[in-house]
């Protein structure tokens, strides 16, 4: 499944310039309309860099399984998106915020790379010596990721809230909620028109894994690049909320949308079979 997925171009070409260029672009332009209104200026920062994150690995996955959509396709541009995003992000970061000069730019690469990507390849390697033993024994890695997922959170909730310098106002969180609600629903009705059109070329089930995967945005390597890209920033706090916003929204979102996504697929697919001529 994942050996098809990877010759369907189209596919991964419209996720990962959705989510990695037209998203962080028209949010830089939404910015500027906002930067207006009495909103604090550092959260508005955040969503900024929320729009420059990579998709998650998990999320976009386990959403577009539950609907019934092309799972190997959401695999592939989560993983995938997640290795450009390492590169990527962090240009998108000092591109539209500029605001990590005193971080030398090759200590910012070498940081990820020691934090991600040496443990990816740590674990594919250990993997092979000790598959057999780990399908046997059958750890509860999904139950361990999670409990590590919930503690970053955590502690990124704990450091951003008993900073005493913080200056978050009820009226400028509670807006940025409702921003970043309308933001997500507005990008997911995008992503269905664009993937829905008479010459797309996308299957209702490629449809399910673009709406997924190019509108949600990485928590577990997002919290890691800001510590890094804005390491000693005073206001690192607050540039964190939105995205501390963003995941359990777009979680919550993709949860109560499932029936609905789902229902539209098969009334598609069943369309589809319809249509066809029979010999």
């Amino acid at each position: 499944e994942l050996t098809s997925a990877l010759v369907h171009l189209k596919l991964h070409l419209f996720i990962q310039i959705f989510t990695l260029a037209f998203f962080p672009a028209t949010i830089w332009l939404f910015l500027q309309l906002l930067s207006i209104t009495p909103i604090n200026e550092w959260l508005l920062k955040g969503l900024q860099t929320v729009g420059c994150m990579p998709p998650p690995v998990s999320s976009a996955v386990i959403l577009t399984k539950a609907v019934g959509g092309n799972e190997a396709a959401a695999i592939f541009n989560s993983a995938f998106g997640s290795f450009l995003g390492i590169i990527i992000t962090p240009l998108l970061l000092l591109l539209f915020l500029g605001s990590s000069s005193s971080v030398p730019f090759t200590s910012i690469f070498s940081q990820l790379f020691v934090t991600v990507v040496v443990p990816l390849i740590i674990g594919q390697i250990v993997r092979r010596y000790i598959k057999d033993w780990l399908e046997r024994k059958k750890p509860p890695f999904g139950a361990i990721s999670s409990s590590v997922l919930l503690m970053i959170i955590y502690t990124t909730f704990c450091d951003t809230f008993s900073n005493p310098n913080i200056d978050l106002d009820k009226f400028s969180l509670v807006l940025i909620l409702f921003i970043i609600f309308s933001i997500q629903l507005s990008f997911m009705l995008l992503t269905f028109i664009f993937s829905t059109r008479n010459n797309s070329g996308f299957t209702p089930a490629d449809t399910v894994a673009i709406i997924f995967c190019s509108t949600h945005k990485s928590l577990t390597l997002g919290i890691p690049m800001l510590k890094i890209v804005f390491a000693g920033h005073e206001h690192l706090s607050l540039i964190s909320v939105p995205l501390l916003i963003y995941h359990p929204a777009q979680i919550l979102l993709g949860s109560v949308l499932v029936p609905t996504i789902k229902s539209w697929m098969v009334s598609r697919q069943k369309g589809v079979k319809l249509t066809r001529p029979t010999v």
